[in-house]
């Protein structure tokens, strides 16, 4: 019984996944597993190859944006139903590793950030880092994400849908549609995110162009007016004592010359952007976008951490562009940016989403 008590929280940090955020993932990974307290926590780190398979990470595992999961470790699996991770191994009876108290997904895009692995955990009665299963579906897809905001009263910008269906039989008509836009615009996935297939387009043929370079991510498009403002950005983490979420200060997206917007290489190459903490807007602008922040983070019912990304508009407007479920989460990625700059350091904040999920209920909530 007093071993019992006396046995650290078995973490679980799952990265990789069967997506074009792979390697982002990794990156994310590398950091958390770094700062982790291992005389707090007993880490089993485990990854999620890119045809799906669930391997432990072995001593040769690279964390970096070009490196995919190492699969030389022994394959994993997750018992519906018993919390626990048993190893596979060719010709060998299973391997019991023992209680899993907390999966910390530091997974990104379709197959992980989208409700799909929170609904496996949610059978296999694990509490995991993050939202559960309906925030993270509602913020993986973009159209879905915006109509909730939408009733829940946040401004956003206008955009149009464009269906798989639609576009292979009768894209004139789609093509039409689109352009009451207006031009710019910025088509992206629908369900992707680290700003894989985004583009800008400015006339008709670069339109399609774009639609279909989204199409190789995402069946489903979704094309964006263009906003002209600021990016700025602020980061949203649940409460331990039942109060409510709390907003970061407000951080602004500063992109170098050679890009025309935040796109892929941008967020994850060193030296294209800058940000700055705090954002260099008025006070009453600062508490209009954290308390947009939160009431995004509440309409979703999110869990754990999100970043909410806006634009403020030249006039003093906000404008929501969207939420993200599971951000960027390396030590100098945004949301961890932004909670350093107010008092929370890395190690701290990958400390609190592990307390938070320990003290989640299984099942409903």
């Amino acid at each position: 019984m007093n071993e019992q008590r006396e046995r650290r929280p078995r973490v679980a940090v799952v990265f990789g996944g069967r997506n074009s955020e792979h390697a982002v993932s990794l990156l994310g990974a590398g950091s958390v597993l770094s700062v982790i307290d291992r005389d707090k926590y007993d880490v089993v780190p485990v990854g999620i190859a890119q045809d799906g398979r669930w391997v432990l990470a072995s001593g040769e595992q690279r964390y970096a944006i070009e490196a995919t999961v190492d699969e030389s470790g022994p394959a994993l699996a997750l018992p519906t139903g018993e919390a626990s991770l048993v190893a596979l191994s060719p010709g060998r009876i299973p391997e019991e590793l023992g209680t899993v108290d907390v999966v910390f997904p530091v997974l990104h895009g379709p197959f992980g950030e989208d409700g799909t692995i929170q609904g496996l955990l949610e059978m296999a009665g694990v509490r995991y880092v993050g939202s559960g299963v309906l925030a993270s579906s509602v913020g993986m897809d973009k159209e879905y994400m915006k109509a909730v905001l939408a009733a829940a009263g946040l401004p956003i910008g206008k955009y149009a849908v464009v269906r798989d269906r639609d576009w292979r039989l009768d894209r004139e008509r789609v093509l039409k549609e689109v352009q009451g836009l207006g031009w710019p615009v910025f088509v992206k996935p629908a369900r992707a995110g680290s700003s894989q297939g985004i583009s800008r387009a400015t006339a008709t043929g670069e339109l399609a162009e774009a639609i279909e370079l989204a199409r190789a991510h995402d069946p489903k498009v979704l094309v964006e007016a263009a906003v002209e403002g600021r990016e700025i950005e602020c980061a949203v983490l649940e409460s331990l004592d039942d109060a409510p979420p709390v907003a970061s200060v407000p951080g602004e997206v500063l992109i170098r010359d050679d890009h025309e917007f935040y796109d892929f290489t941008a967020k994850y190459t060193e030296g294209h952007i800058d940000l700055d903490v705090p954002a260099r807007v008025p006070p009453e602008v600062t508490e209009r976008l954290k308390s947009m922040a939160v009431r995004a983070f509440e309409a979703l019912s999110c869990e754990g951490l999100a970043r909410v990304d806006f634009f403020h508009t030249p006039d003093g407007g906000i404008v929501l562009n969207e939420i993200n479920t599971m951000p960027g989460f390396t030590a100098t990625s945004v949301a961890p940016q932004l909670w350093a700059a107010g008092g929370l350091p890395y190690p701290a904040l990958v400390d609190r989403l592990i307390q938070l999920a320990l003290r989640r209920s299984v099942g409903l909530r």
